[in-house]
């Protein structure tokens, strides 16, 4: 990976259709380093099993804190939430109910 990604400090660019591009600090590493070095983990404790249906396990086990996270920044605003994850609000719903999220 490239240097800059690496860095302790980077700076992203975030655009969103209602408020235009703007620039957020960086301060810790990426998802996606965290994201990586967990699968490396888990595929090392499969002890050469082959695991099945990975694509699902993965979206399950990062979707259901990704929305609870999410909904506690909003304090539980679902149309807030819906704009930060860049989904319709009638999505989010959906995902809520199947991860028996909905208060």
């Amino acid at each position: 990976m490239a240097n800059s990604v690496r860095n302790k400090t980077s700076t992203k660019k975030h655009s969103s259709p209602r408020h235009g591009a703007s620039t957020v600090r960086v301060r810790n590493r990426p998802l996606r380093d965290y994201t990586e070095e967990a699968l490396q983990k888990y595929f090392g404790d499969l002890n050469g099993h082959r695991p099945g249906d990975l694509y699902e396990l993965v979206l399950g086990e990062v979707e259901e804190p990704l929305f609870k996270t999410v909904l506690d920044y909003t304090k539980g605003n679902q149309s807030v939430a819906a704009e930060i994850l860049g989904i319709n609000r009638a999505t989010l719903r959906k995902k809520l109910r199947h991860y028996q999220l909905l208060g």
